[in-house]
Order: C-alpha cells, then sequence, then structure tokens
C-alpha cells in the first residue's frame, strides 16, 4: 500500500481525483467537506491538501487559510487549481514549518498513515493555540454490500465493529493529551469516520 500511495501522490498525481472517484462512487468531495461544522476558529492550517479541493471549498468564508503536503506533484495541482496567491507549503506535518500556537484549528481528509506518527501529532499539538482542535477524515465507506459483507466476515455487528473501530482511532491521539471523541457520521452516500481532538 505504501508503493501505491506514493505513486499515487508523487508520478501519478494527475491520475488522483479518477481514483478518489472510483473508489467513493463520486462521493470523494462531498465526503470531505463534511469537515466543515467541526472546524473552529478562523486561523486554518489542513495537513495534506492534494489537489487541493478543500481549500478551494473554503474559500470566501473569512477563514485565514494555509496547507501544506509533502508531494510536489500535489502542490502543483493544487496552485493550478486555486490560485498561487493560496498559502500553500510544500513540507512534511513531522516538521511543521510554523510557529506555536498559530493555528485555531487543523483539518485533514483521507490522510496515509503518517497523521497517526507521534510526530505528527506533536507538531500538530505545538503549533495549535490552547483550546484549539484537530479534525481529521480518516476513513469512509459508501452504503453499499460492503458494508454487510464486513460486519459477516468479522463476526461483529454494527454497533460492536464501530466500538473497536473507535477505540483503535482515538488511542494515538490519546496518548498525545489530546481530548479526543470519535464519531461515526451517517450521511446519505455512506458512513464517515470523524476525530475530533481538542488542545
Amino acid at each position: 500500500m505504501q508503493v501505491f500511495f506514493h505513486l499515487l501522490y508523487h508520478p501519478f498525481a494527475f491520475t488522483y481525483d479518477l481514483v478518489a472517484a472510483v473508489v467513493s462512487f463520486g462521493q470523494w468531495k462531498n465526503w470531505g467537506r463534511s469537515i466543515l461544522p467541526f472546524i473552529n476558529g478562523t486561523h486554518i492550517l489542513e495537513l495534506g491538501h492534494g489537489p487541493g479541493h478543500l481549500q478551494r471549498f473554503l474559500l470566501g468564508r473569512n477563514l485565514t487559510l494555509f496547507a501544506i503536503d509533502e508531494s510536489a506533484q500535489m502542490g502543483k495541482i493544487a496552485k493550478q487549481s486555486i490560485g498561487p496567491t493560496q498559502k500553500l507549503c510544500r513540507g512534511l506535518a513531522q516538521s511543521l514549518p510554523y510557529q506555536n500556537e498559530s493555528f485555531d484549528c487543523i483539518i485533514s481528509t483521507f490522510p496515509t498513515e503518517y497523521i497517526f506518527n507521534q510526530h505528527t501529532l506533536s507538531e500538530a499539538k505545538r503549533v495549535l493555540r490552547n483550546g484549539g482542535r484537530l479534525v481529521v477524515l480518516p476513513a469512509a465507506w459508501p452504503k453499499s454490500g460492503f458494508l454487510q459483507w464486513l460486519y459477516k466476515v468479522t463476526g461483529e455487528n454494527q454497533a460492536s465493529l464501530d466500538e473497536i473501530i473507535k477505540t483503535k482511532m482515538e488511542q494515538p491521539f490519546k496518548n498525545m493529551g489530546f481530548q479526543t471523541e470519535i464519531k461515526i457520521i451517517e450521511v446519505k452516500s455512506g458512513r464517515l469516520l470523524m476525530v475530533i481532538a481538542n488542545k
């Protein structure tokens, strides 16, 4: 999977939207926008901006937006999409180039496993203001036979499997001292896993 993600985010970044649309049955952008009600404050940092869809969606909402991505290819696509005036930066989430307590909220939609890395979470905590919030949408599942198949294969019902997922997801954030809540949100097109971690 690491090789696949490397190819998708780097040499084949131009295929990202197509791949995302296929695996989400066309719901990828809508799912990403579901993070909006959980954003607090006005100074917002996005980790892993990808092609820049969420940045473009948040424009005009009286927010001061910053975004960072490790991929130069994604940075180029995002700048073409939303313009060079946006505060996009190339860098690693494990070493953020921002001052302490710079942001009210950090957001990340469908990040790879780097989001659970203790260095990423430590840096997020450092650049968040007191009372700030880290909001992560790590996964979503379309409403289809897949979920029923998953319950059958694992021998779990929906409620018990939800609890297993929530427990596993919240641990890295709690370990870093965040006050953490895991939500599974039902939308028309699927089920979204949302992490709300408050400093």
